[in-house]
Order: C-alpha cells, then structure tokens, then sequence
C-alpha cells in the first residue's frame, strides 16, 4: 500500500465532490469529504474488481447504503477507470446524467444497487452476501472456488437508525455471513444537528449482541483500516462492523464537522478557503492529482491480473466439472427455461381449494424444474403455502440450502429478497400476508425502480380471510400496489389461473410481480376461451360468454371471478359476459383492439373486487357500477363478513338489477 498515492486519491474525491456539488448547487459534500480516506482504500487497496468488465461475476461487491454521499462513489468509479467521464462528474445531477442525485442501477457502470432510502442498501447487501454463499456452496470445489468474493458496505449514522438495517443485521448475525462487511461513518451528525439529540445508543454492543464482530478506529488511519478489514476477512463464522470515528466535511475550511456541510454545497467563498488550506489553486476546477491518476493506471494492470486468473481458474472449473458447468448455465442463462406449456397439475373443474394451497403445489413442481429458485416467508411457511418438501433451508451450517426462514421481518425481507436477485445467478420469491405488504413498500417500489425480478407473493389477499378481522383484512393494498409503476400485480381466480400466474412471474424479467392469493378455498371454474392460457397473459380473458352482444360485462378478479359468475348464472333472463382480470395494468398496457375485444366500447361495465374502488375507473367504469369495499372489515368468519360488508351474491344481484333493471 503507498500512503501517498492514497493520500493522493483522497485528496481528488474531495476536490471532485466539491466542485460537481458547488456547479449543480445541490448535493451532499459531508460525506465523501468524511470518507474519501476509506473510500480511496477500498476501491484502490482492498477490492477485487476489474473496470473493464463492471459485471464480472466474483468481483467484490460495494453498497453506499448512504446514497445522499454519492460523488464519493463516482469519484471513486471515475479515478478506477469505469465508463464515468469527468464530464459525467461535471454534470452531475442534471438530466440524462450518469452521475444521478444518489446511485441508480443501470444508470451507472460500477453501481451495484439504487441507494438513498437510507436502510434499505444495508439490507440489500445482507441478500448479496447471501447470494455468495448460495452460490459459493453450489459451484465451489475443493479444487477450485469460482465463487469467493466480500460484500461491503458503508453506513452512515442514518442507515443505523432505520428499522430495516436492524432487521437485516439481526439475520445476518444469525446466518453468520462472514463476507460481509459494513464501515459505519460515525461522524455524530445528522440534517437536525448532533445525533445526540436523538441517538443515544451503543451501536457496537447492539451488533455485538446480533452476532458480529465489532471494531473500531479512527477513519483516517488508514493502516490501521487495513489491518481491520484483514481481521474481518479472517472472521469466517460472523459478519463484521467497523466503526470509522469520523469528521464530516473534512477538509472543509470552516465548516468540517458542522451539520451545515451535511446537505448543501459549501459556497464560493468556502471552496476558495477549502482549496488553499489543500493546496490547490483556487481557480483549478474538477482537479484530479497526477499521483492519483498513475496510481490506478496501475492498479488496472493488477486488477486485470486478477480477473485473468479467475477467468482461467473459471476454465480448468469448467471443463472438469461439465454438470456443475451445465447448472451453471441454468442459472445464469434464461429464465425461461423449464416452463413448459403442459400444465404441472391437473387441477379439475369443479375442485375447492385456496390459490395460496395451489400455489404450494405449483411452487413444489417450480423448485424441482428450476434449481436457482430460492425464497422463504416472514415466519409464514406454513400459512403461505411455499413450504417444499425435502430441500433444505438456507443457514449457516447448510448453505446449499435454497428455503430462507426471515423471521418476522417482512421489512428486511424485501430488501434482501431485491439483494439476492442483484447479485445475480438466482431467482427469488419472498411470502406474507396482503396486509403485511405495507411493511415492505420501500423494498418493493426499489425493486421496480431497479427493475429486479423478486416475486413478492401475498397471502390472505380479502375480508374473506375472516376471524382475524380488520387488522389482517386488506383493503386498500391491492390497489395501493398497481399504484407501484413497473410492478406487475396478479390476482388469479382459481387454482388454474394460478398455476398460469406462477409463469408469468418467472417469465417476466423486467421487475417485480406482486402474486395474490386467497386464503379461503375458491372453486375451479369452467372457462369458456378455449384458448385462456394464452389469452390471460394479456391481463385478462373471458370466463364466461353469452349468447349474443352482452348487456353486461362482469369484470372481477381473484375469489370474487366465482362470485360474479354465480350471480350471472342466476340472471338467466341477461345476456351477462364475466371477464377475469388477473392483471388491470397489464390489461391497460394492450393494443385497443384487444382490449375492446374483451370490454366492448359501448355497453354496461361492472366491477366486483373485494377493496376500495380507486383505479378502476381507468376501465371506463363509473363509479355506481362498482362493487367494492370502503371501509375496515370486521371480526367474523370470511363468509359472514362478506355477508355483513355488502360483498355476496345478493350484492352483486341488486348491483345487475340497478343496471339492467328486473
């Protein structure tokens, strides 16, 4: 390690950072001044990762859980020589940019996950460094490890104040993930002012407590960093914090350590004071050091080193292990890849069973087709139907295993869930009941704003779930979450519309999927479209036709496609059509043709769905002409509450006559 070319690259992120925040007027200096030491001895000393290939798959991964400090990581990706101009540095926070307000996938080479709700990054990196280990027990030899790299993090004082990032470290202490570990930049500073107004806590003794190993020094002493992270290196059995004692704003001229230098850029005048006490001529704007920039022109050469050797390694691997280099190829290839057209269960017409129970039978013939599917519940196993049997769950001791017990952290579960499928090579679900989605919303809109395929299934989706009453009967969360743009929502009817549903999930690549699923037993029902396999990919198909132009059409989804259906059977003197919508926005998204097709553009609508009414007027639908509910449920088993809250077949028969009249 050089000191000085260190020093030297500490000293660029610093000038970079002030100058890209000072021309955007906007920006959040405090951090990558307080950080641009470990920072520098991270991507220049530390990782193992190579510029030339961002997505290598044994590279080292790194969170700024902080996101609000991202310039500290775009200084770092731009001096490590990443497709990041110094232009992008100079156009920092301005549309079409790379260097976006705080790190987003896709939009930047080198970026591993969307940070900046703070939390969330650090549970991210909790499901990476699962997915390490995953993968590490699947494909590793004793001859070779083509699977072998860490997961660090840094976290600011924020991150350590969130609820997620609790969660997140009580699993990975107890999951013992030794390849993770996080810097916490304890600077004492928040926007408010000193974390002592409102923190108080001994964070080393809590992680302490949740199984990790816990150190400390100060953020400057860079040796001393160094001989930390080789400690936690050396610690195999626990995930490791290290405490960085820090100074926000360092260098700043008269603001270091002030909560002011937290937020907002420093000022002319500052940045003129900050650059002579640094040493640098005032008026040398977006100053990179000589020594910084031979420094990684050299550490490129070592870093393509080692990303050749790993790719040999990767070849002798292969070609000695011909069946582990064919999953491979699963796992990392299509996602497409074993869903067959055949259905994988002969659910019959007729037949009474929950889409949560089919959703079990459908997941247990998924898992044994597609290897690299992996997921777990917030202690919900057994409720949610995804217990499989004879695999094993994922812990310390069994990392081969694919079943992930969360615990009651439906909070954290979202967000590693989104880490796992980040780190790439996996495909994950994560399970709870509807209602509980509201524990998971930030972890689900990152997952659509990253476009991450996790399939989020929910459970006990209506009033129908019965005695638990008001407070486990959802009402609004269907629609709060087609709320969520690029998350697609699907709430199939019956046991075969579900097993429909599964395929889509794993089919669809570009986000997230929100499955949901009836606790109650809904019977399988007769579809009159012959070709309604195909056709409900679309968003929605017709159940049931009628001899001639419809006077109404019936849209309904989930358990309450049954219900529309009986109420249209008993009107035997109308010309009723039911159309199942397992997905409106999907439904939204086609051609007009088809869409009038299903919904003719003159003629009566009506809607039956078991939550609040707000969004279905997107069909054209008035308001009178929609059966919903408006109000909390109540305590009382699902049919009598269904009964009690005006969502029955006598209902939905007054709603046809106010229409159609007698």
């Amino acid at each position: 390690m050089n000191d000085k070319e260190l020093d030297a690259v500490a000293l660029s992120i610093r000038l970079l950072t002030i100058d890209a925040i000072q021309k955007a007027n906007s920006g959040h200096p405090g951090l990558p001044l307080g950080c641009a030491e470990v920072g520098a001895l991270l991507f220049g000393a530390i990782m193992s990762h190579y510029p030339q290939d961002p997505n290598w798959v044994n590279r080292d991964r790194f969170v700024l859980s902080a996101g609000h400090g991202s310039m500290l990581l775009y200084s770092l990706l731009h001096l490590c020589g990443y497709d990041l101009s110094l232009d992008d540095i100079r156009n920092f926070r301005q549309l079409g940019s790379k260097t976006t307000g705080h790190p987003e996938l896709g939009q930047t080479p080198g970026v591993e996950t969307t940070t900046g709700p703070l939390g969330q990054g650090f549970a991210n990196a909790v499901g990476l460094a699962i997915a390490e280990r995953m993968l590490a027990a699947r494909f590793n030899t004793t001859k070779y490890s083509i699977i072998n790299h860490y997961t660090y993090v840094l976290a600011s004082d924020g991150d350590l104040m969130e609820g997620v990032c609790g969660e997140a470290a009580s699993l990975a202490g107890h999951l013992g993930l030794g390849k993770l570990i996080v810097f916490y930049d304890s600077n004492g500073i928040t926007i408010d002012g000193a974390t002592r107004l409102s923190f108080s806590e001994n964070v080393l003794k809590r992680f302490e407590a949740f199984n990790w190993q816990t150190l400390a020094c100060n953020a400057y002493d860079m040796d001393r960093i160094l001989n930390l992270v080789k400690e936690a290196q050396n610690e195999g059995a626990k995930p490791t914090l290290i405490l960085l004692d820090s100074i926000i704003g360092k260098g700043s001229a008269s603001m270091a350590g002030c909560r002011q230098v937290h937020g907002a850029p420093l000022g002319e005048e500052e940045i003129r004071k900050t650059k002579r006490n640094l040493g640098v001529p005032e008026d040398d704007n977006f100053h990179v050091e000589p020594e910084a920039r031979r420094y990684f022109q050299e550490r490129q050469l070592f870093w393509k080193g080692e990303y050749e050797t790993w790719e040999n390694t990767f070849s002798c691997w292969k070609k000695e292990n011909p069946e582990r280099f064919q999953l491979w190829q699963q796992y990392f290839g299509s996602a497409k890849r074993g869903l067959k057209q055949k259905p994988y269960i002969d659910f019959q017409i007729g037949q009474r069973i929950a889409t949560r129970a089919a959703n079990g039978r459908v997941l247990s013939k998924l898992a044994k087709r597609i290897p690299n599917l992996v997921g777990g519940s917030a202690d919900l196993l057994i409720p949610n139907f995804i217990e499989v049997k004879n695999f094993d769950p994922f812990t310390a001791r069994t990392p081969e295993g694919r079943w992930l017990y969360y615990g009651v952290r439906e909070h954290a579960m979202g967000a590693i869930a989104n880490g796992i499928s980040l780190h790439g090579g996996l495909r994950t679900f994560c399970a709870t009941f509807l209602v509980f989605s509201d524990y998971m919303r930030p972890a689900i809109r990152l997952a659509a704003l990253m476009k991450q395929p996790v399939i989020f299934v929910f459970t006990h989706d209506s009033i129908l779930s019965g005695e638990d009453g008001p407070t486990h009967q959802p009402i609004e969360h269907i629609a709060s979450l087609r709320l969520i743009p690029n998350l697609l929502v699907l709430r199939p009817g019956d046991a075969q519309e579900t097993e429909i549903a599964w395929r889509m999930c794993l089919q669809h690549i570009s986000g997230p999927t929100a499955l949901i699923l009836t606790r109650q037993a809904v019977e399988v029902y007769q579809k009159q479209d012959n070709n309604w396999r195909e056709t409900i990919k679309k968003g929605a198909y017709i159940m049931k036709e009628c001899e001639g132009t419809p006077q109404l059409v019936i849209v309904a989804t989930g358990s309450e496609v049954k219900l529309a259906l009986d109420a249209a059977n008993l009107a035997t003197n109308k010309r009723i059509r039911v159309v199942s919508m397992l997905s409106r926005e999907l439904f939204l998204r086609q051609e007009q043709a088809f869409q009038e097709l299903i919904l003719p553009k003159d003629g009566n609508r009506m809607v039956v769905e078991a939550g609040v009414a707000s969004g279905w007027e997107r069909i054209f639908v008035d308001r009178p002409a929609i059966l919903s509910l408006e109000t909390f449920g109540v305590s009382a088993p699902g049919d009598v509450a269904a009964q009690a809250l005006g969502m029955d077949i006598k209902a939905v028969m007054e709603m046809i006559r106010s229409i159609l009249g007698k």
